[in-house]
């Protein structure tokens, strides 16, 4: 955000449930959060504009595209599935109620685990400290509902009606996210320009910010034909 600043007015949005948006909802579908994109842009006067998005965040940027085409002039996605299915065992499963449950109900056991997990999950330093916050901010059902409805989720029968720039990055240590989910993006869209990077993982932005930022950058500073 700091670096992108530099060059053009950025927002960034928490979805509902998670971060610095408190809003209670009886649901917390990835389409709530598309329509939340939407409702977010009309609030603010903007008309469309490039999307970013890392992880559930890329799929829900790359549904705005399908469901308000009027609102996007780009997309780019960080280690997003493109297929439910291309989750790691242990999201799809902690997106069953049950298990939720159990985990928040335990949130310091967890905490801890996911501390321990870290080092194969980024190299960055600072990631521990990170994620421990955005759990903080994060409500049980948001996170049961949101992990439920990505699982469902498959773009890939309508991925040919997207007509605008699409960039994906991917990282081959990726643990969250299937790391061959490029291939599902590149299959379903041939134009789209897949950015892979081999040392890292999920947060790939993290690890590897220099070359992460460039790269953005020059994707987002092509004009749209």
């Amino acid at each position: 955000m700091t670096f992108l600043g530099q060059y053009y007015r950025t927002y960034a949005l928490d979805f509902w449930g998670f971060g610095e948006s408190g809003t209670k909802r009886s649901t917390y579908q990835v389409l709530d959060f598309v329509s939340l994109v939407d409702q977010f842009m009309e609030q603010m006067g903007i008309v469309s504009a490039p999307l970013v998005g890392h992880s559930m965040g890329g799929t829900v940027s790359l549904s705005v595209a399908l469901r308000y085409p009027q609102r996007v002039q780009k997309v780019v996605v960080i280690g997003s599935p493109i297929k439910g299915s291309s989750l790691a065992l242990a999201l799809k499963l902690a997106g069953m109620r049950w298990i939720a449950f159990l985990l928040f109900k335990q949130m310091s056991i967890f905490r801890f685990c996911l501390k321990m997990a870290s080092p194969y999950i980024c190299r960055n330093p600072e990631f521990p400290y990170m994620i421990d916050h955005d759990l903080s901010q994060t409500s049980v059902e948001s996170f049961l509902t949101s992990i439920a409805s990505l699982r469902r989720t498959d773009l890939r029968p309508q991925m040919g009606e997207i007509s605008v720039p699409v960039m994906g990055f991917y990282g081959a240590r990726d643990i969250i996210v299937d790391p061959n989910e490029w291939k599902t993006l590149a299959n379903s869209l041939p134009a789209a320009r897949i950015e892979k990077y081999n040392k890292s993982g999920h947060f790939l932005m993290l690890e590897e910010p220099a070359s992460f930022r460039e790269k953005l950058k020059n994707f987002l500073d092509v004009k749209p034909q």
